[in-house]
């Protein structure tokens, strides 16, 4: 009987969690083993005094009832108890000298206003918003489906699959030459991720005008909570401050995990919602392998790491953009090696649950592909690694104050995190923020969930479906237990 099985998932972010709700409501016995002391991983905030600080959610997709994913998103929590904002813009671009880009929600008024910015783009700002008005109700790809269900996925969305295609197979970098005016340009080009596929940045836009990628009042904690009172109100165990040393293997097929303590955890299926690279080098001694997985570790392109100067201040911020991207007359310099063009900021004053009322929670995100800089300042030279973390928030108090006359004088509250630190807490393949990048070379394509010679055992997560984000681990985790229950010839509920 299914009840007399028992899956052991490893890692409680929204993969694991989400991994763990669907094998219990499929019968399965669970035990979810997560090595912090809380759930979420990288989806997660902390409070600092007054002040809360986000470093997950943006937005969700599936925060609307009937849009895509909203109903998976009801299979694993309370969904419909959250509330949600819907920005009225993704992002405004500001220079020193005045000049100011507004990215709308609403596709009509994100028209307007590039046309008004790039009158000499015309064309290809219609082709732009063309695309955004006909992805808005794109179905997402099917995930661990088979049969007939997968063919009557792929039949939804064959009426967009050329422009998805195209979209898909194009840089954010290359699509944004097509643009002259440089304003319009620089959205595209001067991120930190100009190799991110075109569709990603488009599919996004589309999500938000369609008000269904809605913003989570209480951030990421808010929806993990959600999903971890799902699971313990079907009965699933939730082990924390618990590290796995690696996945019990007899005969080539999974039989439960290794605890650093010693222990052995029996189980009849694994289920890796842990890092990609740790689970196929450490967790399984880089026994099995996959071509695919040698080439993506090889040649594709993972989500930066970060450094997250985040600031409390003292000060309402009710008239300023939630999402503001300031670009610089000369370039900053976050690490040895990273340089950057523009700072981009959350200022969270949709977000009562941040700051009291009157204050501001802010937040500065540094991207870096430098994350072995930061870790081993850290480790060897404690000194210097607060030596760096200062200056990097000196150097953003500098930036906004230019914005923001006198915000020096708000400041309650400055917190620096680091790449070292995503490592520390999450143990994410070189501090990533997420998992693989969507791009040209990986397209809408995804990984295998399992492996050659290898029975019972399946990863979820971002490294398996390029693109990431949490949506990322909730079809993963769907399709891995799908997956579990078509070998063991049980309904999927």
């Amino acid at each position: 009987m299914p009840g007399e099985r028992k899956i052991v998932v490893i890692g409680a972010g929204i993969a694991g969690l989400c991994a763990a709700v669907y094998a219990r409501k499929c019968g399965y016995a669970v035990e979810l083993v997560e090595q912090h002391d809380r759930a979420g991983g990288l989806a997660t905030s902390w409070r600092r005094g007054d002040y809360v600080f986000e470093t997950c959610m943006h937005w969700l997709v599936g925060s609307r009832p009937g849009g895509v994913l909203h109903a998976e998103w009801q299979e694993v929590c309370e969904i419909d108890s959250l509330r949600f904002v819907d920005h009225d813009e993704f992002l405004r671009i500001e220079d020193e000298r005045g000049a100011q880009l507004c990215i709308y929600t609403d596709v009509g008024r994100l028209e307007a206003e590039l046309l008004s910015v790039g009158p000499e783009d015309e064309n290809e700002i219609r082709h732009l918003t063309k695309a955004v008005r006909q992805l808005v109700d794109l179905p997402m790809p099917p995930i661990g489906e088979s049969g007939l269900a997968r063919l009557a996925s792929m039949f939804r969305m064959l009426p967009d699959l050329p422009l998805v295609w195209r979209l898909a197979h194009i840089s954010l970098g290359d699509y944004g030459l097509r643009f002259r005016n440089p304003l319009l340009r620089s959205f595209f080009r001067d991120g930190a991720t100009p190799n991110l596929s075109a569709l990603a940045l488009i599919l996004s836009l589309a999500w938000m005008s369609g008000r269904n990628a809605g913003y989570a009042i209480g951030g990421s904690q808010a929806l993990i909570r959600s999903v971890v009172d799902r699971l313990q109100a079907l009965g699933g165990t939730i082990r924390y401050e618990i590290r796995v040393e690696r996945i019990l293997v007899e005969n080539d097929t999974a039989c439960g995990v290794v605890l650093d303590s010693g222990e052995i955890v029996p189980a009849d299926w694994v289920i890796s919602a842990a890092d990609g690279h740790a689970t196929l080098h450490a967790l399984l001694g880089g026994r099995y392998h996959d071509p695919a997985f040698d080439k993506a570790f090889a040649h594709y392109e993972a989500f930066p790491s970060y450094v997250q100067v985040s600031l409390g201040l003292a000060r309402p911020l009710s008239g300023e953009p939630g999402y503001l991207t300031l670009r610089a007359e000369s370039p900053f310099e976050v690490d040895p090696l990273t340089r950057l063009d523009a700072l981009a900021f959350r200022i969270f004053n949709y977000d009562p649950t941040f700051a009291p009322a009157g204050k501001t929670a802010v937040a500065c995100f540094l991207p870096t592909r430098n994350s072995a800089w930061w870790a081993g300042l850290r480790h060897d030279d404690a000194t210097a690694y607060q030596a760096a973390k200062h200056r990097a928030a000196e150097a953003v108090i500098e930036v906004l104050g230019r914005r923001l006359p006198g915000v020096r004088d708000d400041i309650e509250i400055v917190d620096v995190s680091t790449p070292a630190t995503v490592i520390r807490f999450t143990g994410n393949w070189q501090g990533s923020m997420e998992g693989w990048l969507m791009t040209p070379e990986t397209g809408f394509g995804t990984l295998p969930q399992t492996l050659p010679h290898l029975k019972r055992f399946l990863m979820a997560g971002h490294w398996v479906q390029p693109g990431g984000g949490l949506p990322s681990g909730l079809m993963t985790a769907r399709s891995a237990v799908q997956a579990i229950c078509r070998e063991d010839h049980v309904v999927f509920a």
